[in-house]
C-alpha cells in the first residue's frame, strides 16, 4: 500500500472510530447510520476545513497540508501523540517522491560498544522494520536459540514474535508483546510507507498469521519508549521485566532497547543468574559478529 492509499485508510479507521454524539456536534448526530463513526463533512466541521479540502486531503491529492490543519485533524479525531505523529509523517510521505526504499542500516562502532558494555542487561539494537542490527550475550540468552539460528531476513522483532515458536514461548504475556509489536511496526511503517522492504515483511506476516493480519487491520500505532513484559527461561523460569528505548540522535531510526527488573526482586536475581551463564561462556554469542567485552 502506498503512502496516499495508506493515508486514507488510517483516516477512515480513525473515522470510523469517533461516536458523533460524543464530539461537539452534539446529541442527534449518531442516529440513523449505516455505518459507524464520523461521515467526511461531520469532521470537516470539527477540524475547521471546507469539506472538498478534508476529501483531497483524505484521498492523498493535496500535497504540502499545513502542520496547523494535520493537527486540526488530529484534535477532531481525538488522537493519541503517537497517533497523531504517525498522521504527519503520512502526510509528509504523500509529497515525497517514491524511492527504491531506504538504505541499509548499520549501527555505529560506538553505538555496538554501548550495547555490548551492558552485560548486566539484556540489550539490542532495533532499526526500520522493527529489524535487529545487534543485541548483546543476555539477550541472546533471554530470547533463546532463535537469533543463532533464524535466517539473518528474519532477524525482526514482530517476525519472531509472530512466527518463531521458541520465541512466542519466552513471553508469558504474549497477547501483549504481539499487541505492541504490530503498533510499532505501524509506527515504522507511517515513516517510510513506500519502502519495497516493508511491504514485503507485512505480506508475509498477513499470508502466515491470521492473529498478525487482525491486529494490523485495526492500524493502531504506539511509540517504543517503555513497558513491562512477563517473560520465561528454562533455567530460571518466569522473569518480570522493564524495557526503555533510547533513540539515536544520529539516525532516530535506531534504538537502543535495554531489559531491567526491579531492584532486589527474584527477576533481579534470575537476571544476575543468566548474566553468568554468559560470561562463563554458557550462553548463546552476541549479534553482529561482534565478540563480548
Amino acid at each position: 500500500m502506498n503512502a496516499k492509499a495508506e493515508l486514507g485508510a488510517y483516516l477512515r479507521s480513525r473515522r470510523a472510530r469517533i461516536k458523533p454524539e460524543e464530539t461537539r456536534l452534539g446529541a442527534g448526530y449518531g442516529e440513523r447510520r449505516r455505518v459507524p463513526g464520523l461521515r467526511r463533512e461531520e469532521l470537516a466541521q470539527l477540524a475547521g476545513v471546507s469539506v472538498d479540502y478534508y476529501v483531497r486531503f483524505e484521498q492523498g491529492r493535496t500535497q504540502k497540508v499545513s502542520a496547523g490543519v494535520i493537527d486540526a485533524v488530529a484534535d477532531a479525531l481525538c488522537l493519541t501523540d503517537p497517533e497523531r505523529a504517525h498522521l504527519h509523517d503520512l502526510a509528509r510521505a504523500v509529497g515525497r517522491r517514491t524511492s527504491a526504499g531506504p538504505a541499509a542500516q548499520t549501527p555505529s562502532a560506538g553505538q555496538l560498544r554501548l550495547l555490548h558494555a551492558m552485560s548486566d542487561v539484556p540489550a539490542y539494537l532495533v532499526g526500520r522494520r522493527t529489524d535487529l542490527l545487534a543485541w548483546n550475550r543476555l539477550y541472546a540468552e533471554l530470547l533463546g536459540p532463535s537469533l543463532a539460528t533464524v535466517a539473518p531476513e528474519h532477524r525482526n522483532t514482530a517476525w519472531l514474535a509472530f512466527l518463531d515458536e521458541d520465541v512466542r514461548a519466552r513471553y508469558v504475556n504474549w497477547e501483549a508483546k504481539a499487541r505492541n509489536a504490530v503498533a510499532y511496526l505501524r509506527r515504522d511503517h507511517g515513516r517510510h510507507p513506500d519502502d519495497p522492504a516493508f511491504a514485503a515483511l507485512v505480506a508475509e506476516l498477513e499470508h502466515r498469521s491470521p492473529e498478525f493480519r487482525a491486529l494490523w487491520a485495526e492500524r493502531e500505532v504506539a511509540d517504543r519508549i517503555t513497558g513491562d513484559y512477563l517473560m520465561w527461561h528454562p533455567a530460571v523460569g518466569e522473569l518480570a521485566l522493564t524495557f526503555e528505548s533510547f533513540r539515536s540522535a544520529a539516525d532516530p531510526d535506531i534504538s537502543l532497547i535495554a531489559y531491567t527488573a526491579e531492584p532486589g526482586s527474584p527477576s533481579e536475581a534470575a537476571l544476575r543468574t543468566l548474566a553468568a551463564r554468559c560470561s562463563a561462556g554458557d550462553g548463546p554469542g552476541v549479534g553482529a559478529g561482534e565478540e563480548c567485552s
